[in-house]
């Protein structure tokens, strides 16, 4: 298959989730908890969790893939037709790549955050907003050979990105939540049990975080 086979198949089976949730949020009544970003969130099963736990039900609206631009063009699907009273975002982590133009990755970042938090809450503005931290990864792990986004998807990288995550979360009079302790090995790096490819998680470190958002849901 050549790339751009593989570029075509991956943005099907994007449309084809996009299409699924705008389906299914005709079902879901408005105010409830909702889970929204790209393969980090979509990956987190924190539904099964919190049914697990009798908690109120969260659904997750999360796109492997997904960048802010997709985000953005996507946002009433992905954010603002479940009319959340609570919604917990991470999104922006596919972000973090070198600009062809030599654009700043991390200023685009931050003004692609503050454009969907204004128009958040412009459009639901009794809603409560929690920003998550970006997870840290693993370079070294065996499992993240050959993956080239961890050439700049670094923890150096995403604790710049944080930095400003949280300086967002402050400007906005929302939640700013890190629950890393529980992912990071000594060094600080994703723990290597825990991750399939240095950067996405198995549902054992999704539980770690679900334990540290416990309080939030």
């Amino acid at each position: 298959m050549t790339d751009a086979e593989q570029a075509a198949r991956f943005q099907a089976d994007k449309d084809r989730k996009l299409a699924n949730y705008r389906y299914m949020n005709r079902f879901v009544p408005r105010g409830q908890v909702l889970f929204t970003g790209s393969s980090l969130m979509e990956g987190f099963p924190v539904t099964e969790y919190c049914l697990n736990e009798g908690l109120p039900p969260a659904y997750n609206r999360g796109i492997g893939g997904y960048t802010t631009d997709e985000f953005l063009a996507a946002i009433d699907v992905m954010l603002l037709d479940p009319a959340p009273a609570k919604v917990f975002m991470n999104i922006g982590t596919n972000d973090i790549h070198l600009w062809p133009d030599g654009t700043d990755w991390l200023e685009r970042l931050e003004g692609q955050l503050r454009r969907i938090l204004t128009i958040l809450r412009a459009s639901l503005p009794d809603t409560q907003v929690y920003l998550m931290a970006y997870y840290p990864v693993n370079p070294v792990c065996p499992q993240a050979r050959d993956n080239k986004a961890l050439l700049v998807r670094t923890n150096a990288n995403v604790d710049r990105a944080n930095l400003r995550v949280q300086a967002l979360a402050e400007e906005f009079g929302v939640h700013y939540i890190d629950v890393n302790d529980g992912l990071k090995d000594a060094e600080g790096n994703l723990k290597a049990e825990r991750t399939t490819d240095g950067m996405h998680m198995d549902a054992e470190a999704y539980r770690s975080v679900f334990e540290r958002l416990r309080p939030y849901l």
